[in-house]
């Protein structure tokens, strides 16, 4: 699919530089996770069950390739059948969803940030290029990024065919502003820029992460190190 944006835009309107506060994100989700597609809470056995299949759809989407994106392979692999994945998360946009929230509630995907509290605004750039970085090689990230890539490239067209999986990437975005927020608190930056940033820093991290899995002679670490510099002159 590419890069789907449905993140909600925050408002970064033209402002003189703020302290940023923000609220540190949430650090369990029970929500709809016990919760079958009819809003029923789920026993003690259909939450493994619902569990198995979560891993197996996760394992599955990590590893890539044209097929997998099929809530049919996920039933015959988690061994399961059609009416199990119905009841648990009704048609396959239930599914992937489901996918969506079950990574983008694991813990790495909200690390604490209270040990960015005091550091100079560089060294926060890089411990998130880092915590990023390292997200990438996660079995959830891999997982998600599939799902993307098959998903239609207009957000609309998401939003009218697959409108959970559409709410859950939007969900997801807009977890990643809170996380974004939360890492600059008691900086005075520019809040347009530091939006912007926020924007670009996914997209050019997985850039540079794609090309070092290539035979390639760019020297990645200096190219991580040069977008933390750029990054900090544009926020300074």
């Amino acid at each position: 699919m590419g890069q789907v944006t449905t993140s909600t835009t925050i408002a970064a309107v033209s402002a003189p530089a703020t302290t940023t506060t923000s609220k540190a994100p949430p650090a369990s989700f029970m929500g709809a996770a016990g919760l079958n597609a009819k809003g029923t809470r789920l026993n003690r056995r259909g939450l493994a069950t619902r569990g198995r299949i979560l891993k197996v759809a996760v394992d599955l989407l990590a590893a890539g390739g044209p097929d997998v994106v099929s809530a049919n392979l996920i039933a015959r692999e988690a061994g399961v059948t059609w009416g199990t994945i119905q009841h648990q998360f009704g048609e396959a946009d239930g599914v992937w969803a489901a996918v969506i929230e079950h990574a983008s509630f694991r813990p790495s995907f909200h690390p604490t940030m209270d040990r960015l509290a005091g550091l100079p605004l560089a060294a926060r750039l890089e411990a998130i290029v880092d915590l990023v970085w390292n997200s990438l090689d996660s079995p959830s990230a891999r997982a998600v990024n599939t799902l993307r890539l098959f998903l239609p490239r207009d957000a609309a067209v998401v939003e009218r065919d697959h409108p959970r999986t559409a709410a859950a990437l939007a969900a997801w975005d807009n977890r990643w502003a809170e996380v974004w927020d939360h890492a600059f608190d008691g900086l005075t930056v520019s809040r347009e820029r530091l939006a912007k940033v926020r924007f670009l820093m996914p997209g050019a991290i997985l850039g540079l992460h794609d090309i070092g899995g290539l035979s390639s002679y760019t020297d990645v670490s200096a190219a991580r190190a040069g977008l933390v510099e750029a990054l900090t002159l544009y926020l300074s």
